[in-house]
C-alpha cells in the first residue's frame, strides 16, 4: 500500500461544482468535456487575473543585478522558492528548489551531472516516462549498467524493494534510481515507500511527481527523495514553462554540471580559462529563471492549498473508478465487452488517469485515432497515443519482443511512421494494439464530463471501424 505522504489534516468540504463555476466557467460555456489533466492541469481565472494585475502594478527586471527593479524580482523568485518548498513541506534546511523550464529540464540537470559509470549504474521503472528514460543516454556513455524494474499484470511495479536488494548485490559504488511516484499511463501510484527503501540501500534516488503532485499531496520530510522534478502548468494550468527540481542540497552538491552560463557562475575568466560555478540552486539556473512568472507559481500554489490537496485527491480518486466502473460496464448487443482498460479495476493507490481501448465486436482494438476523433466531435478533449510512456505501454498491449524488434528495423529501413510500424505489428501479431485512449480527471471535472464521454464511445458504430 501506498505509504502517507503527508500528516493528515482537517480540510473543509469543498463544493467542486461551485468551485467549477467560479474558476472554470468557461467550460461549460464552450460546452466542453476536459479529461486531459494528466497532459495539463486547467488554470483557474482568479490564478490568471490576480498575476495580470500584480503585473500592472509592479515593475521587474532582470533579477541579475542591483538596480530596484531587479531587486524586487530577485525578491520575488526567492519567495516562490520558499512557497516551492513548503508546498511539498520540504525543510530548508535540506532542500532547495532550482526553477527549470519543465520536469524534464528537471530530469536533465540530474541526468548530465551524476556520477554514472561502471560500478554505478542506473536503474528506473518500466513505467517511467520517455524524459526519464532518456537518463540512460548518459550511463550507458559513461559505461553503466541500465536495469528496468518490471511491472506485474496491473502495470504496477512487481516487488520493487526486493529486485532493488538483488541488484544492489551486483556493484560496489552508488547508483541511481528513478520511478514515477504516479503512472502517466495508468494511474497507478507506484509504492513511495521505495524512496527510504532505495536510500537505505545507498542509491540516490529521482522521483518524477510530474503526474503525481497535481492531484496528490507529497510530503518531503516523510518521503525524503534526493531528487523531486515537477512541472506547474501540470499542477495549476498557468504558467507554462516553469517547472521546479527540488533537491537535496547534499545531493545537488554531488552533481558535476557539465558546463556553465550566464546566471549560474561567480566568474568566468577568458585570459585564465577558470571559472567558479555558484553554490546552490542558483548554479542550476542557466540563463535567467522566468522571474515574471514566479507571482504565478506562488498563486497557482495557493490555490491547491485553499482547495486542499486531500480533498482534490478524493475528487479525482471518485471520478476515475466510476469512469473504470462505467467504462467496463459497456458491451456489445451480443453482450462481448466494448472496451479494454488497462491496469488495476479495483483503483487502490491509483490517481485520476485511466486508460483503455475500444473493441469491436471481434474483440480486436479500435484504431485510437479513430476513437479520439469521435470524442473531438462531441466536445470532448482525451488523449490518444503511447503517452511517451513505452515501457507500460509495450505490457498493457503485449508487445511480442522479438517480433517488436523485427517491426522496428524493419519500419526504420522503409522510413518510420507510426502507422507504417501499426500496419507491421498487425501482420506479424507483434501486439493487440499500439496505442490507447487516456482520460484524465482533474480539480475541474464532473461526473458529466464522463457522461460525454461514455455517451460518446456509445454512439458510434464500432464494429465498421479499423484496428489499433
Amino acid at each position: 500500500m501506498l505509504t502517507p505522504t503527508a500528516a493528515p489534516r482537517a480540510e473543509r468540504a469543498v463544493d467542486f461544482a461551485d468551485l467549477r463555476a467560479r474558476e472554470f466557467r468557461r467550460l461549460d460555456a464552450g460546452g466542453h468535456a476536459y479529461l486531459d489533466y494528466t497532459g495539463s492541469a486547467l488554470h483557474p481565472e482568479r490564478l490568471v487575473t490576480e498575476h495580470a494585475e500584480s503585473l500592472r502594478r509592479t515593475v521587474l527586471g532582470n533579477p541579475h543585478s542591483e538596480s530596484p527593479a531587479s531587486r524586487a524580482s530577485t525578491a520575488l523568485v526567492e519567495a516562490a522558492r520558499a512557497r516551492v518548498l513548503r508546498f511539498f513541506d520540504a525543510d530548508p534546511g535540506e532542500y532547495v528548489a532550482c526553477f527549470t523550464a519543465n520536469t524534464t529540464g528537471a530530469i536533465h540537470l540530474v541526468a548530465s551531472g551524476f556520477a554514472f559509470g561502471p560500478d554505478a549504474p542506473f536503474i528506473l521503472a518500466t513505467d517511467d516516462h520517455n524524459s526519464v528514460n532518456g537518463v540512460r543516454a548518459y550511463a550507458e556513455r559513461a559505461g553503466a549498467r541500465v536495469h528496468y524494474l518490471p511491472l506485474d499484470g496491473e502495470l504496477r511495479l512487481a516487488d520493487p524493494a526486493s529486485q532493488l536488494a538483488v541488484l544492489r548485490r551486483t556493484h560496489v559504488g552508488a547508483g541511481l534510481v528513478a520511478f514515477p511516484a504516479q503512472s502517466n499511463f495508468s494511474g497507478v501510484q507506484h509504492p513511495l515507500a521505495l524512496v527510504e527503501r532505495a536510500r537505505a540501500l545507498g542509491y540516490t534516488v529521482l522521483l518524477d511527481a510530474a503526474a503525481f503532485v497535481p492531484t496528490s499531496p507529497l510530503s518531503l520530510r516523510h518521503v525524503p527523495a534526493d531528487f523531486v522534478a515537477c512541472s506547474f502548468y501540470k499542477m495549476f494550468g498557468y504558467p507554462t514553462g516553469v517547472g521546479a527540481l527540488v533537491a537535496r542540497r547534499e545531493a545537488l552538491a554531488r552533481l558535476r554540471r557539465p558546463w556553465f552560463a550566464g546566471g549560474t557562475v561567480e566568474y568566468v575568466s577568458v585570459q585564465h580559462g577558470s571559472h567558479l560555478l555558484r553554490e546552490g540552486a542558483e548554479g542550476f539556473e542557466d540563463g535567467t529563471v522566468s522571474f515574471l512568472d514566479a507571482d504565478a507559481v506562488i498563486r497557482g500554489l495557493d490555490f491547491l492549498d485553499d482547495v486542499g490537496m486531500q480533498s482534490i485527491r478524493r475528487h479525482v480518486r471518485s471520478l476515475a473508478a466510476s469512469l473504470v466502473e462505467r467504462l467496463c460496464a459497456l458491451t456489445h448487443p451480443d453482450g462481448s465487452p466494448m472496451i479494454r482498460v488497462y491496469g488495476p479495476r479495483d483503483r487502490y493507490d491509483c490517481g485520476g488517469t485511466v486508460t483503455f481501448n475500444v473493441l469491436d465486436a471481434r474483440g480486436e482494438a479500435v484504431s485510437y485515432e479513430l476513437v479520439e476523433e469521435h470524442a473531438r466531435l462531441a466536445g470532448v478533449s482525451v488523449r490518444g497515443g503511447c503517452f511517451c510512456n513505452p515501457g507500460a505501454s509495450e505490457a498493457a498491449f503485449g508487445f511480442v519482443a522479438d517480433r517488436a524488434l523485427a517491426c522496428i528495423a524493419e519500419t526504420r529501413q522503409e522510413g518510420w511512421t507510426l502507422e507504417r510500424f501499426a500496419r507491421r505489428m498487425r501482420a506479424c501479431g507483434g501486439a493487440h494494439a499500439i496505442g490507447a485512449i487516456r482520460a484524465s480527471a482533474g480539480i475541474a471535472s464532473s461526473e458529466q464530463d464522463l457522461e460525454r464521454l461514455l455517451e460518446a464511445l456509445v454512439a458510434s458504430n464500432w464494429h465498421q471501424e479499423r484496428r489499433a
